[in-house]
């Protein structure tokens, strides 16, 4: 097979993209697409592959996985390897148990899988897991090992018949990837049904050559139009998406269209192919494997390591240490295990099946010890209070589009007069045991109603991948006329409120909303929304006469329980509070919400009195954890609310 410089270019463009998006380097809020010009790549040469020796009658499916072994395994196993160290020292055991279980799912090319299930509202923040990038080789190796096959069972049929089937395979997969980007789209993302599509490109543009001699039979300026076009439309994508992009459904077609037009049309004739086969682009492209596994373990560890977000100092020194370390397993590593006469195929085999058994191995122990979690001394009565309702697949995320019949849970007493309803995100499901109990106390009944992610405000839009399934702003209309209907005399508005206006404490993790469906997905614009929503919420409630209380936000921790406990037991003092939250970082993350609250004139409960004292805001004490992550309450958490819920609830009553 002719070599072909820009291709080796083309993997630098995808590499870099996707190194510096990882970093957090907001110019590159689009990096992740470098992925999908990596899956156009690979769909390209190993198509043209497979036609070559299929149509010289020399194609072998074991000098196809020998070959595939050869380029995956011993770069990948290296790094795995260095990870488990690293991974001992430092990581907390439910980042370890994770870990594990992700050492058994690259070994057996199903990290996509898992990472999809993991990827709920309340999964350990996705940039913490060091092998989450290993998910895109599971995509591919799921594919070649379907590709080839079918290519070898409909080879007789001829190229027209093969083609064919491909192009209804190619429609299905991204019919499937746009409705999935809106209604699952975590499942989008990693799974191999919407991801086919972009792999088949770069199979049809081998199709295609391997038709014309590897020319594409056009004028010189045709091809450098189409060429720098390619270059275009992957460089906006690259800076103008972001994760507020539907993906990976027709948006994904940007990126892969731009790579197939480089593939075609770029040729060292072309200033676009001199410009993409360059020396500099060259080099990176022949490391870019090695890079894009080493990239993201470093990164991983940087900010397990680090109480607070790492700098970007931090960030570029890591980039380039990638890169360094790139090169030497590229060259140390990936290079020789290439090479036939220095490891025969046997010790491929043998050595790709023993490595599998290791990291299968470490990955089960790993699991079953819970993540090693006698490293760190933490008391058995702390793990077992790290848990939530367990009402919460029977209440939560019942969106308002879809469910018709049971889409609220009822709270206290069993009566079809309800006296209140609770209405939020996951911050109300974290107080629903409290309002069930103070219910059932005072002899009243109410009702729950909620979902991830969802302002409870009128007129309100989340700008989320997954609003065709759990439509905010249908839920928030429908649980307003349920109110309305029904003469529910309060409400309480409960919800992580800051997520909507300031995200995180470094200012990430950012929940965009905005009055507009397809409104910008910016911190401006949803401070905007937050304000109009507010002020129309708590006109439309008050004048059908409802009572509405607001919850505000609970402290949310800088650190997970575990992770503060983990710290706490390998700490002089053994004290939890000492690694908790500062009052003052907790009141600065809340303050502009706290600040329009008050001057809206809302009725508050006040809860700072239930986790604070002057310093600190607790994440538990020495035997119980209030929380069950960095800012969700758990239930011993929940507990806490009950005597002020209660008050609320008579105070009410008393009006």
């Amino acid at each position: 097979m002719d070599y072909r410089r820009e291709i080796d270019g083309l993997r630098a463009l995808a590499v870099l993209p996707v190194i510096l998006f990882h970093a957090g380097f907001d110019l590159f809020s689009g990096g992740f697409v470098g992925v999908d010009v990596f899956f156009v790549i690979s769909g390209y040469l190993i198509t043209k592959i497979i036609l070559s020796e299929l149509e010289q009658d020399k194609f072998s499916i074991l000098n196809f996985y020998e070959r595939r072994a050869r380029r995956i395994l011993p770069a990948l196993f290296l790094v795995m390897l260095v990870c488990i160290p690293f991974a001992w020292l430092w990581l907390y055991p439910s980042d370890m148990k994770d870990f594990a279980q992700s050492l058994v799912a690259v070994s057996t090319f199903s990290s996509n899988i898992l990472f999809w299930r993991e990827s709920g509202y309340f999964d350990t923040a996705a940039e913490l897991k060091p092998l989450l990038h290993t998910w895109s080789l599971a995509v591919e190796e799921q594919y070649y090992v379907l590709f080839p096959i079918f290519l070898m069972l409909f080879w007789r049929l001829g190229m027209r018949w093969i083609l064919m089937l491909l192009s209804v395979v190619f429609i299905t997969s991204i019919a499937t990837a746009q409705w999935a980007a809106y209604a699952q789209p975590a499942a989008a993302f990693y799974l191999l049904p919407t991801r086919t599509w972009e792999l088949l490109i770069g199979a049809f543009a081998a199709f295609y050559l391997s038709k014309t001699n590897g020319r594409t039979n056009l004028a010189r300026s045709v091809s450098e139009v189409g060429g720098w076009l390619g270059i275009a439309l992957i460089l906006f994508a690259v800076f103008f998406y972001s994760h507020a992009t539907p993906f990976p459904g027709f948006y994904a077609l940007v990126p892969t269209i731009g790579t197939v037009l480089v593939i075609l049309f770029a040729t060292q004739q072309t200033t676009v192919g001199k410009f993409v086969g360059n020396k500099g682009f060259v080099g990176l492209g022949l490391i870019s494997y090695s890079a894009y596994l080493w990239h993201q373990p470093l990164f991983a560890f940087a900010k397990q390591r680090s109480l607070v977000e790492p700098s970007q100092l931090t960030f570029i020194t890591l980039s380039v240490l990638s890169l360094v370390l790139a090169y030497f397993s590229w060259r140390y590593v990936e290079t020789p295990f290439r090479k036939k006469d220095l490891v025969s195929r046997s010790k491929i085999f043998y050595g790709a099946l023993l490595g599998t058994l290791f990291f299968i191995s470490v990955g089960v122990i790993g699991h079953v010890s819970d993540g090693f979690k006698e490293r760190f001394e933490i008391p058995a009565s702390v793990y077992n209070s790290i848990q939530r309702t367990p009402r919460e697949a029977e209440c939560f995320g019942k969106a308002g589009i879809h469910v018709i019949e049971d889409w609220f849970c009822e709270l206290g007493l069993d009566s079809a007069t309800k006296d209140f309803v609770v209405f939020g995100d996951s911050h109300a499901l974290s107080a629903l045991p409290a309002f069930d109990s103070a219910a059932t106390d005072l002899g009243i009944s109410g009702i729950f109603a909620g979902t991830s992610g969802c302002t409870p405000f009128l007129g309100i839009y989340a700008l989320r991948n997954d609003q065709l399934s759990h439509n905010c702003h249908a839920l928030n209309k429908r649980v307003y006329q349920f109110v309305q209907d029904q003469k529910i005399s309060t409400v309480f508005f409960i919800a992580r409120w800051s997520y909507y206006t300031d995200g995180g404490y470094n200012g990430s993790n950012f929940s965009y909303i905005s009055t507009d469906e397809n409104g910008l997905a910016n911190p401006d614009e949803s401070r905007r929304a937050f304000e109009i929503g507010l002020e129309n919420t708590i006109t439309a409630y008050r004048s059908i006469g409802v009572n509405v209380i607001f919850l505000p936000q609970v402290p949310q921790q800088i650190l997970s329980p575990v992770q503060i406990y983990s710290l706490a037991s390998r700490s002089k003092e053994h004290k939890v509070n000492n690694f908790s939250v500062s009052k003052e970082e907790h009141l600065s993350l809340q303050r502009y919400v706290n600040t329009l609250f008050e001057k809206k004139g809302v009725s508050l409960i006040e809860l700072d009195q239930y986790f604070c004292d002057e310093s600190k805001c607790a994440v538990g004490n020495e035997s119980v954890s209030f929380y069950f992550d960095e800012d969700h309450l758990s239930l011993e958490g929940s507990k806490r609310l009950i005597d002020p819920i209660r008050e609320a609830i008579n105070k009410r009553n008393r009006i």
